[in-house]
């Protein structure tokens, strides 16, 4: 009688998790677990804010003083604040985060941080060719789409919210709140619609782009079709500021983070001390994972299961040593192709006697070994 051959730790990496139920029955598992996160820090503020309160009381003059000389800078134009401020403030912030990522990506140097590399031997270095299509991408995106985008929306959203522009910085508990809010509303909103790009029409048409990089890069984070920008980068990110009415110094406080933590994520690197990148890069390696930002969605609906098997997950940690954690959690050795054709040979029961393997250290059916380490 032929038995199942059993199945691999390979081939249960290989097969496609479930959607984890209804759209609905998720929805309903998601308010109750952010619901529930946020009584809690609602209930906890005092005691979590306490201490911070009094740091940025006692620096609370010196971000006042600073904000009043941008605003100074702007000719107290509150226009100009929320529309060109906007656009360059956080495009600013973006550049000097990945221009270090880039000359580490071009030259190599300083070398000791090649090894937090995740995938070690892609883009070491990085194609030229292929950057510049990108950098080209990424500008285009930042300066003509966004720009328009801003332009064109800001003045009537800034008015029609309330969202105000003035000298006076708003107070520390609320900007930790919306802060907050803005979290919560940008992780549905990415998800559901990094979801839906990956649909076979959106994604052939759109989203494809983005994907060209299976190993990222920093500045991928905004290498996207323009479309996939506005819908998948722009809009989550603006949303919670929108709806929270927020003063134009905590929408650019917020815009910074947010461009700041995809670029990590984007990176290519697990460097100390920063946000594990291990997610977002296993899901342009394995394309059907990890479509969110903090991965609850993905809990939720079950679309991080292939990555909750693989040694990804349990080095998707933030690093507190200087040791990499692809050294102290390392991949499983892989099995070569001839290995495997062998593996498979040799599970045929009716033909066992017959099956003989050429690889070094491999044992067919017909092949045991003796306690001496003699092949009989």
């Amino acid at each position: 009688m032929q038995t199942k051959p059993e199945e691999t730790g390979r081939d249960r990496e290989q097969q496609v998790p479930k959607d984890g139920g209804s759209v609905l029955g998720s929805l309903k598992k998601c308010v109750f677990v952010l619901g529930s996160a946020l009584l809690c820090l609602v209930a906890a503020r005092n005691t979590i804010t306490w201490h911070v309160q009094g740091l940025w009381k006692a620096s609370d003059s010196f971000w006042q003083h600073q904000w009043g000389l941008v605003y100074d800078l702007f000719g107290e134009d509150e226009h100009l604040l929320g529309t060109l401020g906007t656009l360059l403030v956080p495009s600013l912030v973006f550049w000097l985060v990945n221009g270090f990522l880039l000359v580490v990506d071009m030259t190599g140097q300083p070398a000791a941080l090649l090894r937090y590399k995740i995938q070690e031997e892609k883009n070491v270095p990085v194609d030229p060719v292929k950057l510049w299509k990108t950098v080209k991408l990424v500008l285009f995106n930042q300066f003509i789409v966004t720009g328009l985008v801003i332009f064109l929306t800001a003045p009537t959203l800034f008015h029609w919210r309330g969202m105000p522009c003035g000298r006076e910085l708003p107070w520390f508990h609320w900007v930790l709140v919306e802060l907050i809010v803005f979290v919560l509303v940008e992780e549905v909103m990415f998800y559901y619609s990094h979801r839906l790009l990956h649909q076979p029409a959106m994604y052939k048409r759109i989203h494809k782009k983005h994907h060209e990089w299976t190993a990222p890069i920093g500045i991928v984070a905004v290498y996207a079709h323009p479309v996939e920008h506005i819908l998948s980068n722009v809009l989550p990110v603006a949303a919670g500021p929108i709806l929270m009415g927020s003063h134009v110094a905590t929408v650019w406080l917020w815009f910074c983070l947010a461009l700041t933590t995809t670029s990590i994520s984007h990176s290519g690197y697990h460097f100390p001390l920063l946000p594990s990148p291990e997610a977002h890069d296993f899901h342009h390696a394995k394309f059907n994972q990890c479509y969110g930002v903090m991965g609850v969605l993905d809990r939720l609906h079950g679309t991080d299961e292939q990555f909750r098997r693989n040694k990804a997950y349990e080095r998707h940690i933030m690093l507190l040593g200087l040791t990499p954690l692809s050294w102290s959690v390392p991949d499983k050795p892989k099995v070569s192709k001839e290995t495997l054709s062998c593996r498979k040979m040799s599970c045929h029961e009716s033909s066992c006697h017959q099956t003989s393997c050429q690889s070094p250290g491999v044992l067919t059916c017909g092949q045991a070994e003796d306690k001496n380490g003699k092949t009989n």
